[in-house]
């Protein structure tokens, strides 16, 4: 199971603070790239973070189970 968390606009654009996704070995280009689609998420600028860690969205780890993917909305400020 793959853990997703929204963050912010995210959540309003979702509906969800979270879901889950009952597989892995899925590349993380990919899970982004159905999320946006689902949600249609393209107009929100956001981050992307595998287990805490803000990795770049369009790369291509492959996500395994009990991973914690969280997408967390541009921050604006100082």
């Amino acid at each position: 199971m793959i853990k997703i968390k929204y963050f912010g606009a995210l959540v309003a654009r979702t509906k969800l603070r979270g879901e889950n996704i009952y597989f892995s070995g899925l590349k993380l280009s990919q899970l982004v790239a159905e999320l946006e689609l689902k949600y249609r998420l393209n107009q929100l600028p956001f981050s992307v973070a595998v287990n805490q860690k803000i990795i770049d969205k369009f790369s291509n780890p492959i996500l395994k189970s009990n991973d914690t993917v969280s997408l967390l909305p541009a921050f604006v400020g100082v």
